[in-house]
């Protein structure tokens, strides 16, 4: 059985013990899918380059269709990633996003949504990068995982130890601002691993869509912990 495998069936057999990253009741709210590719043509190069344009767009949306939270996004290949040189190589521009965005406001609450130990974190501060970041490692049955969380405010990280443990459910973090997050309309940035190497504080969030294979290898769905689908509304863990 791979790794995903793994992952797979130990949460269908500890679901009941996997707690939510954000705030959320299946029974009340709802969720927006918002695409970020090039299929969507309300997106043109100038709103994404706008951060505050781009931002009053996700916050319309999600109020139009009556929603608390924008998700999506894994192995999704977008466009968005022209506003920052950050994701520009030589041979081959990034575009691929590797985990789930939540998009909603400032300040809004994360969890840990299994236990584990802080494994490394940094402010990864440059324009289209995480900004604050934290990455918990998590041993399973036969697995170790890792969970990573950017786009996260600084007050976030004070106090932060490495080995610190962390029981599910803990609140490890709140969302940033556009000054501290770098540079985006306020989301989360949720992403797991199964290998990050010699990583501390930072893995790649988006990466060649040539490569998609070998990030499938090794960074499974969140949406085995988040469960949930592409619908409004749309019930599950979060």
């Amino acid at each position: 059985m791979d790794a995903t495998a793994l992952l797979s069936a130990h949460i269908n057999k500890h679901k009941p013990r996997i707690g939510k990253v954000v705030d959320y009741e299946p029974a009340t709210d709802r969720l927006y899918p918002l695409d970020l590719t090039a299929a969507n043509t309300e997106l043109s190069s100038a709103l994404v380059a706008n951060t505050a344009a781009f931002g009053r767009w996700i916050d319309k949306t999600l109020a139009d269709n009556q929603c608390r939270y924008g998700v999506g996004g894994y192995m999704e290949h977008r466009t968005i990633y022209t506003r920052s040189v950050l994701f520009d190589t030589e041979d081959e521009p990034r575009r691929l996003h590797l985990g789930v965005d939540i998009w909603g406001g400032a300040g809004i609450p994360v969890y840990a949504p299994l236990p584990g130990v802080v494994h490394s974190f940094a402010d990864n501060n440059h324009f289209g990068d995480y900004g604050p970041t934290i990455i918990l490692q998590h041993a399973l049955e036969g697995l170790t995982l890792y969970s990573l969380y950017g786009h996260l405010s600084r007050i976030s990280l004070v106090g932060l130890q490495v080995g610190q443990p962390i029981s599910v459910e803990h609140q490890i973090a709140t969302l940033g601002n556009v000054d501290e997050n770098g540079g985006w309309p306020p989301h989360l940035h949720f992403q797991l691993m199964l290998d990050i190497g010699d990583a501390r504080g930072d893995y790649p969030g988006v990466g060649k869509f040539s490569e998609q294979e070998l990030y499938l290898q090794n960074i499974p769905d969140p949406n085995l912990l988040l469960q949930i689908t592409h619908a409004i509304p749309v019930k599950g863990n979060l």
